[in-house]
């Protein structure tokens, strides 16, 4: 997935991991001396946790321009988060008798006084005040650092975090007591940069130079990740006996990494039958730019991986957020995968369903606030998919960023549409943050949070099982790759270096939302209550809600424009995975539950928790044993320059140690926090979609 990221946090946070305190007082804004006076009033929340602001680099220039969206309180928050489960659950007279997004505004948005008190106040501070909303909740605003620090009450700093320099609020901000009822904060002023983290492995190696971004265009395509053989076309398809034996408990011979699944395959494997293909429904992509290929990329994608559903058939449009910006910031070529991974998923899971891509003007917010707001508001779509999200965000994101994106959920799921994101790939985030953490948006309790698992399809195209997806990677030290591998050098050659976390299916229990009434009966009691040190006995929303297909060896194979070793700018074919995969193919499925429905199922998170108990509806992820694959790459992916090949042994849904190191080479190590086991578990969540899914769903 990408992950909008602070991404020098891992290196901030002492190796024990974050006390409790810091933990509540980054969560609930520290009061800081001078933050507010006597006719002003603090924004609780508006301060970011205190472990990203260890290593500030100088104050905001008072010139430098901020743009950020002033967010708006719901006069009645409480009667809008009823009025989702009166018409998300299943029995309820409500039950799917969905509102127009007027109708919701009229009941639940700021009033006209309110909002136009607070254009006057930023107008009044000297901002250049755009846009409201057209669901109220937010007004677009600009101007100096000066301007915001002098608005807000607070300072702005650079903070170093991880070769990047990112704009912090240094202090709790404020706002004059007569705003204060109306004012929830400014999303933007606190800066997150989204970076595309889909689960494969570097490619950056690969390409001495990528050509550059030029502003507001398509950015270049990205450069090629190249699956190497041997792979199998099926799961099982070729085995291999590793030498030496890896040992541990291991099997000697074990199945070869997929060449990566297609769509019949994936729709065979997951029962989607062919009178299901998501005719009439519109499915929304968010992500981050747009690639000028990627029409002609799907074409030819189907044209040769599954004729008898082509690219037509989606009536693909594109809705760009242009001037696209930050495009060097935001690594803008990596989105350009993404983007390939999500259009092709949906369409090989929904083959005439209506596909939207919405590129956002760049990766930070508001920029993909903006692109999910006009699809929500605007009535775009019937499913949207994200796949991308904050690393640890469910505890570092302030709380204009937190209450701007819940409360356009709750229009969305109130008008009937179904919004998903992806859980992550980094488990619970303790291997780059140093704490654990679930990532944000997937931990609000308005959406659905989409995990991971590794599929084995076989032969005929039938599930052959369905593990969580955790991998512990083990690289072979070999004399090609001799000092570019930690660990490998001459006196460990021909030898199976020691096992690291590779990739994990996202999740955590929640800092900031309750337990949401859908999970009270089906989440155990050990996992909603894993905060109770900090919050005593209440229970808490956990992640992720369910999972598919993400493991990258049992990938998706995808079709785009890269720039392979040789410079050339070509169409490629590779394998790629991630919960950047679980969630588009999730909303395949979806848009196929909508047409059997006949009606949209909107927010599906009621219903598919008491599908938990319906035979046929769920497939439980359970523990499977030590299983492993074996895995080739291109040695150039991980050492630039090397040549041949690299072996890794890759241990599936590893349950071992996670390490975790700072920038100055000091790590701490504990075990993994995920795992699998009958029932709702943390790994998986509900489990996989079982082979009754979307007829249970769409009659529930």
């Amino acid at each position: 997935m990408a992950r909008r990221r602070r991404r020098g946090l891992m290196a901030l946070v002492g190796v024990a991991g974050l006390s409790s305190t810091a933990i509540v007082s980054g969560m609930v804004g520290a009061q800081t001396a001078g933050a507010a006076t006597s006719s002003r009033i603090p924004l609780k929340g508006t301060l970011i946790s205190a472990a990203a602001r260890q290593h500030p680099m100088g104050a905001v220039a008072k010139s430098a321009q901020v743009t950020f969206e002033l967010v708006l309180k719901l006069p009645d928050a409480a009667g809008a988060q009823s009025l989702v489960q009166s018409i998300s659950s299943p029995g309820s007279a409500s039950y799917r008798h969905y509102l127009t997004a007027a109708q919701w505004e009229s009941r639940f948005s700021p009033t006209a006084s309110e909002i136009n008190g607070a254009r006057q106040w930023l107008v009044s501070e000297g901002f250049k005040v755009g846009a409201t909303s057209k669901d109220g909740i937010t007004i677009s605003a600009s101007g100096t650092a000066a301007q915001v620090e002098s608005a807000f009450g607070t300072g702005l700093e650079n903070y170093q975090l991880n070769g990047q320099t990112v704009r912090l609020a240094s202090t709790e901000m404020s706002v004059p007591a007569s705003m204060a009822d109306s004012v929830v904060g400014a999303l933007g002023v606190n800066q997150n940069i989204a970076m595309p983290a889909d689960a494969s492995d570097s490619a950056a190696s690969t390409v001495a130079s990528l050509p550059s971004a030029t502003p507001s265009q398509d950015p270049p395509a990205p450069a090629a990740f190249i699956t190497a053989p041997p792979c199998g076309s099926y799961y099982g398809a070729k085995t291999e006996t590793v030498t030496p034996a890896f040992g541990h408990g291991y099997p000697a011979t074990v199945p070869d990494q997929v060449c990566g699944y297609k769509p019949a395959q994936l729709r065979s494997a997951y029962s989607v039958g062919s009178a299901t293909t998501g005719k009439g429904v519109t499915v929304a992509i968010i992500d981050a730019y747009d690639s000028s290929t990627i029409a002609s990329d799907a074409t030819q994608y189907f044209n040769m991986n599954d004729p008898g559903d082509p690219f037509a058939n989606a009536n693909f449009s594109q809705l760009d957020m242009t001037p696209f910006d930050d495009e060097t910031e935001c690594a803008a070529s990596g989105w350009l995968t993404e983007q390939a991974i999500d259009v092709e998923a949906v369409h090989s899971m929904a083959p005439h369903a209506n596909i939207l891509y919405v590129g956002a003007q760049d990766c930070t917010d508001p920029g993909l606030f903006n692109a999910e707001q006009d699809v929500i508001d605007n009535g775009l779509a019937n499913v949207v998919t994200n796949s991308w999200g904050d690393d640890g965000g469910d505890l570092l994101d302030d709380v204009a960023t937190r209450t701007a994106y819940d409360d356009l959920f709750m229009l969305a799921d109130s008008t009937g549409m179904t919004i998903q994101f992806s859980s992550g790939d980094e488990g619970d985030s303790f291997d780059i943050l140093g704490l654990s953490a679930a990532d944000y948006p997937a931990s609000s309790p308005y959406v659905t949070a989409v995990g991971g698992t590794t599929l084995k399809i076989g032969a005929n195209g039938q599930r052959t099982g369905e593990l969580g997806w955790s991998t512990g990677r083990s690289f072979k030290c070999t004399a090609n790759v001799e000092g570019g591998i930690p660990g490998c050098s001459a006196s460990t050659l021909n030898t199976w270096l020691p096992v690291s976390l590779d990739g994990e299916s996202g999740g955590f229990t929640s800092y900031n939302y309750t337990e949401p009434f859908y999970q009270v009966p089906v989440v155990p009691s050990s996992l909603a209550l894993r905060n109770e040190p900090i919050f005593g006995p209440t229970p808490l929303r956990v992640v992720p809600d369910i999972s598919l297909d993400a493991d990258p060896a049992t990938g998706f194979l995808i079709g785009l424009h890269e720039i392979f070793p040789n410079g050339t700018d070509v169409y490629g074919q590779t394998r790629y995975g991630g919960t950047s995969l679980a969630s588009p193919l999730l909303a395949g499925v979806i848009a196929d539950a909508d047409q059997a429905a006949g009606v949209p199922v909107g927010f599906i998170n009621p219903a598919i928790y008491r599908l938990d108990a319906v035979s046929g509806a769920i497939y439980d992820i359970v523990p499977g044993g030590k299983q492993a694959q074996y895995r080739v790459d291109h040695a150039f992916t991980y050492v630039s320059g090397a040549t041949g090949y690299i072996q890794q042994f890759r241990e599936i849904t590893y349950e071992g140690v996670i390490t975790y190191c700072d920038e100055t080479g000091n790590c701490a190590s504990r075990p993994n926090t995920l795992t699998t086991a009958p029932g709702y578990d943390s790994m998986t969540g509900l489990g996989s979609i079982g082979p009754d899914f979307i007829a249970n769903l769409s009659s529930s």
